[in-house]
């Protein structure tokens, strides 16, 4: 087997694309057999719907004390919830599982070692974004699913405006969950890097004060960050006739500066 000498730090690698798909496999595999991360990607947010709507009372009885023209008026607070809780999946995969994963490579020199076969390094980075995209496709429909279930959750007015922000709200939290993994050194800094983004991002997404009882100011942030343009974005087409444009072009935004970044600061050592 023909090898190459190891890439310097911040240097683009090369390589052949052939045998991706073990790796891809072989990847998926490891991936699965680590609790945290298909807990984290795949049931967390079912967790927290359904933990949310049968703990807490008075969230699965229909809102009343709305004016009768609202949009939320009949609604159940639950029901509010879930565009959040759907928003919530992306953030978790894209700041909480994939960048500690890279970083831990990282860390642990694989990256390193990749460098010196025939693959190209950056096949991993791509296995482990597909890996986590399909995860969070795959957590956002079993809480879709469950919380049909258990709350007979309201249907969307627009399915396909809630469906492109789902998919614009990955490409942003995903591109910002490569740019810390393209920085973070270990995965202990990895962690403690995306824990300081994904928490303040979910108070400022509503995951604490959903839908009607969000306050104004949080409201008017948060839907400058792409957790909370894309939980706002969602909630809008989920409930009402409006086009979500800010919170759409701001996700947009986040995606075309942090991908791009994220690919020129990217170290594999």
């Amino acid at each position: 087997m023909t090898t190459t000498a190891p890439a310097a730090a911040g240097s683009r690698p090369t390589g052949s694309w052939r045998g991706f798909g073990r790796l891809l496999r072989t990847e998926a595999a490891v991936w699965l057999r680590d609790f945290a991360a298909p807990f984290f990607g795949i049931l967390f947010p079912t967790v927290i719907l359904l933990g949310v709507g049968f703990a807490i009372p008075g969230m699965r009885d229909p809102i009343t004390d709305a004016p009768e023209t609202s949009v939320w008026y009949g609604l159940t607070p639950i029901a509010t919830y879930l565009p959040t809780v759907l928003a919530m999946a992306v953030g978790t995969a894209s700041l909480t599982v994939m960048p500690v994963t890279i970083a831990t490579y990282r860390e642990k020199g694989v990256l390193r070692r990749l460098s010196t076969t025939p693959m190209r390094p950056q096949g991993i980075v791509v296995a482990h974004l597909l890996i986590n995209a399909v995860t969070t496709v795959v957590g956002a429909a079993l809480a879709l699913a469950l919380g049909q279930l258990a709350f007979g959750l309201a249907v969307p007015e627009q399915a396909g405006v809630v469906a492109a922000s789902f998919v614009l709200g990955m490409g942003a939290l995903f591109s910002l969950g490569m740019l810390v993994a393209a920085i973070v050194p270990r995965a202990s800094a990895g962690n403690a890097v995306a824990m300081s983004l994904y928490f303040p991002m979910l108070l400022l997404a509503g995951l604490w004060t959903p839908g009607p009882i969000m306050p104004d100011l949080l409201r008017q942030i948060g839907q400058f960050t792409p957790l909370g343009a894309a939980a706002q974005a969602m909630t809008m087409a989920w409930f009402e006739q409006g086009f979500p444009l800010l919170q759409s072009v701001v996700m947009v935004a986040w995606a075309a500066v942090l991908l791009p970044l994220a690919i020129r600061l990217f170290r594999w050592s």
